[in-house]
């Protein structure tokens, strides 16, 4: 089973582009997990033949959300995180909305697995919602995703907008401190890892030079002066059935590049 996972920044605008079918026509995944759709499902025109479609937008228009497409279908959908665990860690309203109203998590549930795509709220670079990411969102995702895990294994992938270590980003000490690059962040990461989920992409390549997300200044990309925040992790009983994980760093089209896993069961 190939699963793919990629940050579009704008789904419409991607397609637009006519570069999201010949993607999917090259790589003929089985599961396809998006974020920041910013849009949807009847705002696009992509035709997906052979796939069914489950969407998680964002209330804001034009904004975040998530969605996944599947070519086997699912035995369950879980839209945005439980209002048990909401509650518990008062995700609610700061100055830029309600993170789990942002259509920020979508779960698949398979025979064999879970599948979960994320978009992370970003910290900002004033670093003005690290404390909402750090104090709530992370550890309420953690419990989130440990939980689907008491039922079966779980792959979760997506834009987790933090680089993990400095193997992670081109410019680690120039970075330190900067949002992304945080010890708060990336004990977030920290903790996933702690709880025995495993950074797939790490079982096969180790180093640096190795990045997911580029800016758009200075010709960034085309340096390869970039980040790697897009992952899949799987749970630890997984590791066996992973064939393959892969930076798809060639396909173009957002500021992101997709991610690949294949398993075997």
């Amino acid at each position: 089973m190939k699963i793919v996972s990629w940050n579009v920044n704008g789904l419409r605008a991607v397609h637009k582009k006519g570069l999201f079918m010949p993607f999917i026509e090259q790589y003929q995944p089985d599961i396809i997990c998006l974020q920041e759709i910013k849009s949807e499902k009847h705002q696009n025109e992509i035709d997906l033949k052979g796939y069914e479609e489950f969407w998680n937008p964002a209330q804001k228009a034009g904004y975040a959300g998530t969605a996944i497409f599947t070519k086997t279908h699912p035995l369950s959908v879980q839209t945005n995180l439980p209002e048990k665990i909401v509650e518990k860690y008062k995700l609610d309203d700061d100055q830029y909305g309600n993170p789990n109203k942002e259509g920020r998590v979508l779960a698949l549930e398979f025979s064999n697995f879970y599948i979960v795509t994320v978009y992370t709220p970003n910290s900002k670079r004033e670093l003005s919602r690290l404390n909402l990411r750090y104090e709530k969102w992370d550890p309420a995702f953690l419990e989130y995703i440990r939980l689907l895990e008491k039922k079966k294994p779980v792959i979760f992938c997506g834009d987790l907008n933090v680089a993990h270590t400095e193997d992670d980003l081109a410019n680690p000490k120039q970075n330190e401190g900067e949002h992304g690059f945080t010890k708060e962040e990336r004990k977030g990461v920290d903790n996933i890892v702690k709880a025995g989920f495993i950074d797939t992409f790490r079982l096969f390549t180790q180093g640096n030079g190795y990045y997911t997300w580029w800016t758009h200044w200075a010709n960034a990309r085309a340096r390869n002066v970039g980040w790697r925040i897009d992952y899949f992790f799987a749970s630890k009983k997984l590791v066996p059935h992973i064939a393959f994980s892969q930076i798809l760093a060639d396909v173009t089209g957002s500021d992101h590049c997709p991610v690949l896993v294949e398993v075997n069961f």
